[in-house]
């Protein structure tokens, strides 16, 4: 199990949340019925290559149900449990902006309950707008909460991009990044650093470019190969292979190192249940990668932000 005596090398969420707010928030997830642009043919077809047919979200109750019966099961297992007592409630499944516009705001005030600081909103570089960001500005005026938007990325290179079958390139999420954060809202990036394609530039330029854009948080994950995906046909075929939990956490260290020491980290590694995965974390537990991280990270005496050294002309420093 991760140790967590020891002061962290990187800026966790939960030390963020606790400076914020003064107390533990806990995060709900919260699923709607919907799709993705790049599911149902607006964007492309057959949506991300690793994506499985319910979307992120392994622990989320059926979309079903209302938003206020998810809460309220949610925060009945949560609040014993955990002693949590503030919460975000989390729209996590698929794009949470592609929505019409009344039920979009529908949906988004119902998660504005008393014990929430805040609502988070997981969703796609193309499917932010100003009519959306407009909604959003109006609830945190009217209910008095953070606005959080998660937007999935996965890679800075356009050749994975297009790989994967985002359905989008870089340039729409530059154009998302500068819109929101327009609005002072928070702007969480989702990175996975081992996919197959990518390299370890990849994952250095990914740091340099969410520090030059001002990303406020990101979350990290390895990628997990989903059953019946394509990406678990391309998997079984032996068209790729994926690298070793050695080098992902290689990868995640110097992905910190770059990284503006402060921007906040969500997670550095996910989960995902095995029975729905041909492979998952190097079949070791999340929190033993975490530690393997923690190990390296120490033994380099590395820190977040220590080669965060190439914003704001690095080349004219000696005349300054």
């Amino acid at each position: 199990m991760s140790d967590t005596s020891k002061p962290k090398r990187y800026r966790m969420v939960s030390k963020f949340y606790r400076e914020k707010y003064g107390e533990k928030v806990y995060k709900l997830p919260v699923a709607l019925p919907l799709t993705c642009p790049n599911r149902d043919g607006s964007a492309g077809v057959g949506g991300c290559v690793f994506c499985g047919e319910i979307g992120a979200g392994y622990e989320n109750r059926p979309a079903w149900m209302t938003v206020q019966m998810q809460l309220d099961e949610n925060i009945a297992h949560i609040a014993p449990k955990y002693k949590a007592y503030k919460y975000i409630p989390y729209y996590q499944n698929f794009s949470n902006t592609y929505l019409n516009l009344e039920d979009f705001r529908a949906y988004m005030e119902a998660g504005c309950i008393d014990s929430a600081l805040g609502i988070a909103i997981a969703t796609r570089p193309d499917c932010i707008a100003e009519e959306y960001l407009e909604i959003l500005k109006d609830i945190q005026e009217k209910y008095n909460k953070d606005i959080y938007i998660e937007l999935g990325l996965q890679s800075v290179n356009y050749h994975t991009l297009e790989k994967i079958n985002r359905g989008h390139s870089m340039a729409e999420f530059i154009d998302a990044v500068l819109r929101i954060k327009r609005y002072g809202f928070n702007v969480t990036t989702h990175m996975i650093l081992n996919l197959p394609w990518d390299t370890m530039e990849d994952t250095i330029e990914g740091a340099k470019i969410l520090s030059a854009l001002g990303v406020d948080q990101v979350k990290l994950h390895a990628l997990y190969i989903v059953k019946n995906t394509l990406m678990a046909k391309w998997y079984q075929e032996g068209q790729f292979t994926l690298i070793s939990a050695e080098e992902y956490a290689d990868r995640v260290i110097a992905f910190l190192r770059h990284l503006d020491p402060n921007i906040v980290l969500q997670r550095l590694v996910g989960r995902a249940p095995e029975d729905n995965t041909l492979f998952t974390n190097w079949s070791m537990g999340w929190w033993r990668v975490q530690d393997l991280i923690d190990e390296r990270m120490e033994a380099l005496d590395a820190h977040q932000g220590d080669l965060c050294n190439y914003l704001n002309g690095r080349a004219v420093r000696k005349f300054l």
